[in-house]
Order: C-alpha cells, then structure tokens, then sequence
C-alpha cells in the first residue's frame, strides 16, 4: 500500500472529506461518487482506503450505507478546507 500521506494530496479524496464535513444531505457511495465527479468503483475505493486510515465509518440503513467521518476524519477535513482558504 501506498504512502498514507500520499492519499491527502490527491483531488478526490481531499473533496470527498471536504464534502463528508458540510453535512448538507446524507452521503453515500453514488451520491459522493458524483459530488466529486468520479466513478462509483472509484469513490468505493477511495471510501475503503479512508476507512483503514480510520476517517470514515459506514453506518448500514436498510440496503444503504451510510457515510460519516470521524472525530479524526473532521479535524483532517477541517485542515484541508484551512489549506483551501490559504492558496486561494
């Protein structure tokens, strides 16, 4: 497996943090699949790694599941908005 460090300078990942922290809807795989536009398979890939990492956990309701970050995966999506705001 790759670097974890690596996985924080990628686009995708870094969005779907990003988009996990603003909680505007509930999130799962198709919908953050689109929200950062990339394939399903893909964001399930990305989702898994970020699993491992320990920034996300999946809640099943019903046939879904469910997305929600960590207390770790927050503070991690917090610093990359920070990031964001200062290469602006």
């Amino acid at each position: 497996m790759k670097d974890n460090f690596d996985i924080f300078f990628r686009r995708k990942p870094a969005l779907m943090l990003v988009s996990l922290k603003r909680k505007v809807r509930m999130r799962y795989g198709s919908i953050l699949a689109k929200e950062v536009d990339c394939t399903y398979s893909h964001a399930v890939k990305i989702l898994q790694t970020l699993e491992k990492l320990g920034l996300v956990v999946f809640e099943k309701k019903g046939r879904i599941k469910l997305i929600q970050l960590t207390k770790k995966g927050n503070e991690v999506a917090e610093a990359i908005e920070n990031i964001q705001k200062l290469i602006k």
